[in-house]
């Protein structure tokens, strides 16, 4: 976080309780890199129980923007990769782990994030969780390379299972149809191009391309 965004926040947090919530997510928000733990957990806080209004803002997204200087995207993401922790590795928000002297031991957000994706990737077993969940937290890998290789992995399960992704394809191809003809039959009975009983055919084709896909 730049030096101008670190003296905003500082400039905040004085004349602010030091044990109350607010002083502890924006002192979270300036050590952000090492501590994005604390500051999702507080984020959480305030987003559930809409605590930003009690401090003057109407909105989540505001606070987040104009309190921490953090876009929306970032906030949200921070929120989701908080909450799959307590939810999902609970073991990981320990005391010891979070406050190690090598803070390269805990992971980035954006690295937990793309493990809670993988969490719910249904062409994922949890052989492969496993898998991306010990480079995340053992070998450190960063967010690029943890995308890089998930990406391979969900290729290869789709090589591996030639129905799922025939049937895909299909899906794909019916919909791409299904735009087009919706298009035309639209275009067609506006400008009276057809008659009645071709629009009416167009229709019933429509509906069973739409049943295959439904």
């Amino acid at each position: 976080m730049k030096t101008k965004s670190i003296d905003r926040l500082e400039e905040k947090m004085k004349g602010l309780d030091s044990e109350s919530l607010r002083y502890h997510i924006l002192e979270s928000a300036k050590n952000f890199k090492s501590s994005w733990v604390n500051l999702g957990q507080g984020l959480y806080s305030v987003w559930k129980d809409k605590l930003y209004k009690e401090w003057g803002y109407s909105t989540f997204e505001s606070f987040s923007a104009k309190e921490l200087g953090i876009r929306k995207q970032t906030a949200l993401k921070l929120l989701r990769s908080y909450y799959f922790l307590e939810k999902e590795e609970p073991r990981y928000l320990n005391k010891d782990f979070l406050q190690a002297s090598d803070t390269a031991r805990v992971p980035s957000y954006e690295s937990i994030d793309l493990l809670r994706l993988a969490k719910g990737k249904k062409n994922l077993d949890e052989e492969d969780y496993q898998s991306i969940k010990k480079e995340i937290f053992e070998d450190g890998l960063d967010p690029q390379k943890v995308r890089r290789d998930l990406a391979a992995i969900i290729r290869q399960r789709q090589e591996l299972d030639p129905e799922e992704a025939q049937e895909k394809r299909k899906i794909a191809t019916v919909k791409r149809l299904l735009s087009t003809l919706r298009s035309l039959k639209k275009e067609a009975e506006i400008l009276k191009l057809l008659p009645a009983s071709v629009l009416k055919e167009a229709s019933e084709l429509i509906r069973k391309l739409e049943s295959e896909i439904s």
